[in-house]
């Protein structure tokens, strides 16, 4: 039985153990992305004038809703004076007093759209700008108020200038997290053939793709995105459009690619995404990670690049769960991706030690199943460097032994490199641990090492295994207890000399 359950680590391959892998590993990326949506693109985005370096400060609550209640009388008659009065509209609707009083004046929307809508090229830009503003509101019941507005704004994606796509863009984005009424009415006015048009139209234009990108992920955040949203996009023509953005280009700029890759791994997150793997998505985000990892290498670690690696990273490893073992090579593309990895995942424990973690994670889904990646490992001497990450914690040296059981499941050959690198040495440090899962998995990798050869055993013995055997039999519970047992009784105390043992329970 031991020898059945010792690769149930392994993510995605096994028969039996592989759909509760998938389902803790979803859970935590519901986790992953719950976290994101806190701290980083749901939060709502404000496009500055030119002329802006920071947002004005916002005038005093009585000023401001006196001041919009002025200016739409102002702006009822046409004149001259129309574009200043605008102007100036869009300057106090960032006050969000001043926001709830625009959307509680009667015709105001109406108004507004008018002007949205109209011949005058500034008045529209200036009418776009207090959409925006209101868009960006902390109320609630702003974003229903602005649904006028918002064909004009699908409308207006597929033309104009850089400025004003890029304000239809944000805008668009911003709406979305407030109100599922928004959310629905948008999809069925055709917003994503919409997003996929202009990507397609401005795909050389970097400020509107990276628009493109964040208004799609906000998207993509929805509570409903698996059932409403994503078959709508993997059905379109958006997952190569979004892939095109990841070729890479030192030229072509961080922020439209950090953007799109995070809709990439929104929508590898979901149930099925085969369609990625068709059109080629797990070669050309594993492609970037060889690009990413030599960046790295050559000390080029730009601000924001951590920002890259993390969506990919996790596309990498959920893609990998679902491809094909016999096709893991024509899709990944050679074992350098490994190199790669391992250069990624030795770059961060200290820094950013949840990259280090999704790094080894995609390592581990690397080495699950194939041979082949498995001797990268240890042909490319990557090992050493894994056998050095066993001390940190935070989850990262429980998925690198995840990585090395791999590895000594595979072949005999390779448990006996293993033990020639300084592995049992190092186990003997892990199964002190106070972490569960960490001895447990130390056990399962001593087991295969002992299994392997007797030279493994008897250097076991001379480091002191015996009696951190014997600690763990006697002062744990459960599967280490019986694992320690086992090991003890069956290749250690007896001490045979026989290589042919190779009976497991």
């Amino acid at each position: 039985m031991w020898r059945l359950n010792r690769v149930r680590h392994k993510a995605g391959r096994q028969v039996g153990s592989s759909e509760q892998v998938r389902l803790k590993r979803r859970e935590q990326e519901r986790a992953l992305r719950q976290a994101r949506r806190d701290r980083q693109l749901v939060s709502k985005r404000l496009l500055l004038n030119e002329d802006e370096e920071q947002p004005e400060v916002t005038m005093d609550t009585m000023s401001g809703e006196q001041d919009v209640v002025s200016l739409l009388h102002k702006l009822q008659p046409s004149g001259p004076e129309r574009e200043t009065h605008l102007r100036a509209l869009s300057h106090a609707l960032r006050g969000p007093s001043a926001q709830l009083s625009f959307i509680k004046q009667e015709n105001s929307m109406h108004l507004l759209v008018g002007l949205l809508t109209g011949s005058n090229a500034q008045c529209r830009l200036h009418a776009v700008r207090c959409l925006h503003e209101l868009s960006h509101s902390p109320h609630t019941n702003v974003a229903p108020a602005c649904l006028p507005a918002t064909p004009y704004l699908l409308t207006y994606l597929s033309g104009q200038s850089t400025k004003f796509t890029e304000l239809c863009l944000y805008t668009l984005g911003n709406l979305f997290p407030d109100s599922d009424i928004v959310k629905e009415k948008l999809l069925a006015q055709g917003i994503i053939p919409a997003l996929a048009n202009s990507l397609e139209n401005q795909r050389h234009n970097l400020s509107v793709v990276e628009a493109v990108g964040f208004t799609l992920s906000q998207l993509l955040q929805a509570k409903d995105a698996a059932e409403k949203i994503i078959p709508q996009v993997l059905a379109s023509s958006l997952p190569s459009q979004l892939l095109s953005v990841l070729t890479p280009d030192a030229n072509f700029g961080l922020a439209p690619a950090i953007e799109c890759a995070w809709c990439l791994h929104y929508l590898a997150c979901s149930e099925d995404n085969r369609e990625l793997l068709a059109c080629g998505a797990l070669l050309q985000c594993s492609s970037l990670l060889l690009s990413l990892g030599d960046a790295v290498v050559e000390g080029k670690k730009e601000e924001g690049l951590e920002l890259l690696v993390c969506p990919v990273l996790r596309c990498v490893g959920n893609l990998l769960s679902l491809c094909p073992v016999d096709s893991l090579s024509t899709q990944v593309g050679d074992v350098r991706l490994a190199a790669a990895v391992c250069v990624l995942l030795q770059a961060y424990p200290h820094t950013k030690p949840a990259l280090a973690r999704e790094s080894a994670w995609v390592l581990n889904n690397l080495t699950a199943a194939s041979s082949d990646f498995c001797s990268a490992l240890l042909s490319l001497n990557l090992v050493p460097g894994l056998i050095q990450l066993l001390p940190f914690s935070q989850g990262i040296n429980t998925m690198v032994l995840r990585v090395l059981a791999n590895i000594a499941y595979k072949k005999k050959e390779f448990c006996v490199q293993l033990a020639q690198l300084g592995l049992v040495s190092t186990l003997c440090a892990t199964l002190k641990m106070a972490d569960q899962e960490m001895v447990t998995l130390s056990l399962e990798v001593l087991f295969l090492l002992v299994l392997s050869t007797q030279q493994v055993a008897d250097e076991f013995v001379r480091l002191g295994g015996v009696s951190l055997l014997e600690a763990i039999q006697y002062n744990s519970e459960g599967e280490m207890r019986r694992r320690a047992a086992y090991l003890l009784e069956h290749h250690l105390l007896t001490h045979s000399s026989d290589p042919t043992v190779d009976n497991v329970p």
